[in-house]
């Protein structure tokens, strides 16, 4: 393979939201096929129509342009191996089943689904609940294999449904070496009998990836560690249909586990306990049920990007934080971990408020002004950038600007007073008065300048900072919170900061 042009694939099914899993399996392959300046190719598995949801497909290509993780081929972008969507590779795959069953390494089927049922039942017993159609069963059904020959043909004339079944050796070891766990051995006895090609002439996910990888000229091929189960099929077909010289590499990814470590994260724990699991908001169209997103929640692409490499993988030192470019440069598949990863939220904050607190002033504006504008305020570019450099340190979402600066943007609608009115007197009333008069002459001056005058004033009528700098803060902002109180003086501008005092001093009476 080290000679061949590297190429992976991402191939997921178009049947709901896309989950941080499948994005974090994207992010595998973008870096290591960057790496080796190979190519990165979105190919759409939706064979199963039963289970297609229409909207996903776009949905997934927004979440990977979103994420920075652009494909070099896809259905949209097309590429010298389309088409990339399997429905439509459909006529390919049938020559590819009876070349099988021709060699005898499959078979045709031609149990009804009744059948299939009674089997089921039949053969349940406490230790054996879901009875497979495996090496033995397959003695006691309706398939080539158990049929005569001329009642084989005659069912295949008749256009009798029919599926095409891989078959599977018994007691045979199979190995390979994965990029992630090493030497691998499945006994064939474990695995059943899977179907290849449905009634309906789809392909199922097992034939299909196996010669869509192969028309395709993957070289590698990293999945979750779910479908681990499924190799042995896949390294049979390969074989059998005399390919495997051109097998990809194959590298099965540890789970992303719920935040205690017991089991895979689910939507479900998302909704649970409040934290989103899928990349970008998903609509189910049959029920209209939201799922939040990573995007809407507020997060960063490159910080949700970061988050992800970190669930599984490390550099071998204590760095956290790698812009794309240096994951790039720094990813291997050697030290991918084994073992599942956690998932924590607050761990997945931390990222984003890093990402937040040195982004420039101006990109977190214009992610801002989006929030702004669903409440109806308008506020020019350059002074919504002076906000965002004052409050980002404390915020761990974008939306988090507002709940830090809204005073930026409209006046206090109610003041801490209690904070004030014990300790108010004329002495202080006096005082605001002065300074708001003061501070038309300190037009644009700035916030060094205003706290100096400020002191002085104070000084002048015997106040202590303390005593008059709380009020004012208040007077600004409604409460004790903010950045510090004379660089929201020179953000909002004398003429506003004189409205306010005026406000202030009316509420304080």
């Amino acid at each position: 393979m080290d000679h061949k042009k590297v190429r992976v694939r991402f191939a997921p099914s178009p049947t709901g939201g896309l989950h941080l899993g499948g994005v974090r399996t994207v992010l595998f392959n973008y870096l290591f096929a960057k790496q080796h300046k190979g190519e990165f190719v979105l190919r759409i598995e939706d064979t199963d129509q039963t289970r297609y949801v229409p909207g996903a497909e776009e949905y997934i290509s927004e979440c990977l342009s979103w994420c920075g993780l652009t494909p070099d081929e896809s259905p949209a972008l097309g590429g010298p191996y389309g088409p990339y969507r399997q429905s439509e590779r459909k006529p390919l795959y049938r020559q590819y089943a009876e070349k099988l069953v021709q060699s005898g390494h499959a078979y045709y089927a031609f149990d009804t689904p009744e059948e299939l049922e009674s089997m089921r039942e039949r053969l349940k017993t406490p230790e054996n609940p879901s009875p497979q159609y495996n090496h033995q069963v397959r003695q006691k059904m309706r398939n080539s294999l158990t049929l005569p020959d001329a009642e084989v043909q005659e069912l295949l004339v008749k256009n009798t449904p029919h599926v095409i079944r891989i078959n599977m050796p018994a007691n045979e070891d199979i190995t390979f070496t994965d990029m992630v766990r090493g030497a691998v051995t499945f006994n064939t006895s474990q695995v059943d009998d899977k179907v290849l090609l449905k009634a309906d002439g789809m392909p199922t996910y097992h034939l299909a990836v196996v010669v869509d990888d192969y028309l395709m000229k993957i070289t590698h091929a990293f999945r979750g560690e779910e479908w681990l189960p499924s190799a042995p099929v896949h390294l049979l077909l390969w074989k059998y249909l005399g390919w495997e010289a051109d097998m990809p590499q194959w590298a099965h990814l540890p789970l992303i586990l719920k935040p205690d470590g017991n089991g895979k994260l689910s939507k479900r724990d998302g909704d649970r306990l409040g934290f989103p699991v899928y990349a970008m908001n998903w609509t189910d169209p049959k029920t209209g049920d939201l799922t939040t997103g990573f995007r809407e929640r507020g997060f960063l692409p490159e910080a949700f990007i970061n988050m992800l490499a970190m669930l599984g993988w490390n550099d071998g030192t204590e760095q956290e934080i790698f812009s794309l470019a240096e994951l790039i440069e720094k990813f291997s598949m050697e030290r991918v971990h084994k073992a599942g990863a956690k998932f924590d939220y607050e761990k997945a904050k931390w990222f984003n408020h890093q990402y937040i607190h040195h982004k420039d002033n101006d990109s977190l504006a214009a992610l801002f002004q989006p929030v702004l504008a669903e409440k109806g305020i308008s506020a020019a570019p350059a002074y919504v950038a002076t906000v965002a450099g004052q409050v980002k340190e404390r915020c761990y979402f974008v939306n988090d600007i507002w709940e830090h600066g809204f005073f930026f943007f409209q006046s206090p609608a109610s003041y801490d007073e209690a904070a004030v009115k014990p300790k108010w007197n004329t002495d202080k009333e006096a005082f605001f008065t002065a300074w708001s008069a003061q501070l038309e002459t300190l037009d644009a001056a700035p916030a060094a300048e205003l706290e100096a005058a400020f002191k002085a004033l104070a000084t002048e009528r015997n106040l202590k900072m303390g005593d008059v700098q709380l009020p004012f803060r208040i007077m600004l902002t409604g409460g004790k919170f903010g950045p510090p109180v004379f660089d929201i003086v020179a953000t909002l501008g004398v003429a506003e900061t004189r409205n306010r005092i005026a406000k202030g001093l009316e509420a304080f009476k």
